[in-house]
């Protein structure tokens, strides 16, 4: 599409041309604007930004944007979707009722995909490696930080890679991976090149790969020896994080129940973390401090 333009860019009309040099300039905003945004935007009347699309051999905006899109659409569907339901009637109550509803029908979804043998496999790659490293850039970081706070008691070594460095610190870590480190990447819709890319190292490297994603499509799936699918729709966000924070959660769970010494490990965790837990106030009247004990 680009290349089409900048073709027919010396034969436009001067108001044509400045249409195609905004969309030159910015070929993805312009393909989530709407043809009133557009013509706004651009500072011409929607009649001209017709008239530009017929111009470049479409039947008018519609047809000229739709192609525009292409290659955009995982980009962009939640763009659409909140401006479809942004176009409906609604209340403060309605909305916050359907996306719990929306979390519902997910997490019922994801609980219908799971199947024994990928449960199995999950847990033990998890329990059987020597190192575990948690994967994730953008919003999938939070969920890798929780991961690696659930796994942490039950593992002898779990790492997140997605810190302060960036990718270029979860490159230099993976550079040292190898067969007996296991790497778990998180990533769903708008997937993140980072990720699968890192990913594809990781596993160069000879390390094994579970991934937690969304769908066969996703481009960590052809890399991943073990697949946890999770349901993440979500009509505002690109990705609900409520299921796959559902997933960890579960996840966590599965390896705490199959891990050798689960009830010590549990024990060691609180009595660790005990100095700094509050405590409701003594029969006497004294509260515990909510510190490290002092000598």
């Amino acid at each position: 599409m680009l290349d089409l333009i900048a073709k027919a860019h010396p034969r436009l009309t001067p108001a044509h041309r400045k249409m195609a040099d905004h969309v030159l300039h910015n070929p993805f905003r312009a393909a989530t604007l709407m043809i009133e945004e557009f013509a706004d935007e651009v500072g011409v009347s929607v009649a001209t930004a017709n008239r530009f699309a017929r111009a470049l051999g479409f039947d008018g905006y519609p047809q000229f944007r739709a192609e525009l899109a292409k290659g955009y659409e995982s980009t962009l569907a939640p763009v659409e979707r909140m401006r479809q339901e942004l176009q409906r009637p609604s209340s403060c109550l309605s909305t916050m009722a359907t996306t719990l509803e929306e979390d519902e029908h997910n997490l019922a979804a994801t609980r219908q995909s799971l199947s024994a043998a990928v449960c199995d496999s999950a847990v033990d790659a998890i329990l059987q490696a020597r190192r575990v490293l948690v994967l994730g850039f953008g919003a999938s970081a939070y969920l890798a930080g929780l991961l690696q706070h659930g796994l942490d008691p039950y593992c002898a070594t779990v790492q997140v890679l997605a810190l302060a460095g960036g990718p270029t610190h979860a490159a230099r870590q993976l550079s040292r991976a190898q067969a007996g480190d296991l790497v778990i990447a998180i990533a769903f819709p708008r997937y993140l090149d980072d990720t699968v890319r890192l990913s594809a190292l990781a596993c160069a490297q000879g390390a094994q790969l579970l991934a937690i994603t969304d769908a066969a499509t996703s481009p960590l799936v052809p890399l991943a020896g073990v697949v946890l699918y999770v349901r993440a729709n979500r009509q505002f966000a690109a990705t609900s994080n409520a299921s796959a924070l559902a997933m960890i959660e579960a996840l966590c769970a599965a390896v705490a129940y199959r891990a050798s010494d689960a009830l010590g490990a549990a024990q060691q965790l609180t009595q660790s973390v005990m100095p700094w837990l509050y405590l409701e106030p003594t029969a006497a009247g004294k509260t515990r401090a909510a510190g490290p004990a002092k000598n």
